[in-house]
């Protein structure tokens, strides 16, 4: 008798798919709720910088250009202004002071000179005339007295015989009258001879006076004039070397124009710009250093220019040292300026990963090596070779510190 043989519900082929359902369902969930939270991307190590992050010490400095610069320069500046007739001195050369370096020409000036001689030679002129003038009046009225003394004492005795005379009747009374005036005349004339002397004398010696003046005012000016054409043969103020001169035979210059320098062979300091962002750490008394024919010099700062251009900012040094033999005017070095003391931290490379990520966080790579996941971590102060980590790092951890421009900000990177 024939038996119904059931079908059975789980056959090879039912197994097979369900397996293959299951995964599919299992690879879906991982790439929705593990591959979506962490975006991968493979990355070629030998294209990226892997630095060690370390315990060690900062030293917080920047690197900034310095130029070797004389420790004074004196401008040549042009007292009065001509035109170059004269060019002794070329840029370059070695003065001592007082050395004649250009001789200017101004016929203005000349003229003006030689018309304001002439007008003090007129006053002096005038001056003695009037001094000639007062002795000589001096000398007539002694004349002018003697000769009236003699005449009164000849009408006082024609005037005493006369009155005796006319006592005894012996003369009349008109000539005893006649000679009385004339004593009397000849007296009053006496006073009035003396009073006029006087007179003129004070006003001479008043016209002397302000001749005086005006003749010292007159001298002074052509003094000033004079130095003004002796100013028309400029010279070097002070020895040194004559960097430039910035005019040629036929110029015209203008009071006050500069047209040279003169640099103080005696000692050199460092000119050293520095970004705008440090202006309010640095000031006199930091220290620096340079390196110069395989030895290490110091520096201190000096002086600190306030005025920023361009998000720069000037600053001088001076050496704490010895100058270098053979360093010269113009000579650009590299200067390690030390804006803090050296303090014990965790320390990472710089690198370009900072421009990408502002330092705000880094790949961190695992134990293995072969993948590295994004961190946060917080970041300090920086000088030229590492940054001060803050937070979100420890001794030992490796970090990628190359730039992340081309890696998306994906959150794990295999490698």
């Amino acid at each position: 008798m024939d038996r119904v043989i059931k079908k059975k519900f789980f056959t090879p082929q039912r197994i097979g798919m369900g397996i293959g359902a299951l995964a599919f369902v299992a690879f879906s969930v991982y790439s929705i709720f593990l591959s979506g939270k962490q975006s991968t991307l493979n990355v070629n190590k030998e294209r990226i910088t892997i630095s060690d992050v370390k315990n060690g010490v900062f030293d917080e400095f920047i690197v900034v250009t310095g130029v070797v610069q004389p420790l004074k320069t004196y401008r040549l500046d042009a007292i009065e202004g001509g035109y170059v007739a004269q060019k002794l001195v070329d840029g370059g050369a070695t003065v001592k002071q007082g050395d004649l370096i250009l001789k200017l020409d101004n016929q203005r000036l000349m003229l003006d000179f030689m018309n304001r001689e002439t007008e003090m030679n007129r006053l002096i002129n005038e001056l003695e005339n009037t001094r000639l003038s007062l002795r000589q009046n001096k000398f007539a009225l002694r004349r002018t007295l003697s000769e009236l003394d003699f005449q009164i004492k000849q009408a006082k005795i024609d005037a005493d015989r006369s009155e005796k005379l006319y006592a005894d009747k012996v003369v009349s009374e008109q000539e005893f009258q006649r000679n009385k005036i004339t004593l009397d005349r000849l007296t009053e004339q006496r006073s009035i001879e003396i009073e006029n002397e006087k007179f003129q004398e004070e006003n001479s010696l008043i016209q002397i006076r302000q001749l005086e003046g005006t003749l010292a005012r007159t001298r002074d000016n052509l003094s000033m004039m004079r130095q003004n054409l002796e100013n028309l043969s400029v010279k070097a103020p002070v020895s040194g070397l004559l960097s430039r001169v910035d005019v040629e035979i036929g110029a015209s210059i203008t009071a006050g124009q500069n047209i040279g320098q003169i640099d103080d062979l005696n000692g050199f300091k460092m000119r050293i710009e520095v970004d705008e962002h440090y202006i309010s750490r640095i000031f006199p008394g930091l220290e620096g250093s340079f390196e110069f024919n395989g030895k290490t010099h110091r520096l201190a700062v000096q002086k600190v220019y306030p005025e920023v251009t361009n998000g720069r900012f000037q600053v001088d040094m001076t050496f704490s040292d010895a100058i270098p033999d053979g360093i010269r005017r113009g000579q650009s070095v590299p200067v390690r300026l030390q804006l803090g003391k050296p303090a014990q931290a965790m320390l990472l490379p710089t690198g370009g990963f900072f421009s990408d990520t502002g330092g705000n966080w880094v790949y961190v790579l695992n134990g293995n090596g072969d993948r590295a996941e994004k961190r946060q971590i917080s970041l300090g102060r920086k000088n030229p070779q590492y940054f001060e980590v803050l937070s979100g790092l420890s001794d030992g951890e490796r970090v990628i510190t190359s730039s992340y421009s081309s890696f998306g900000e994906k959150d794990v990177l295999i490698f």
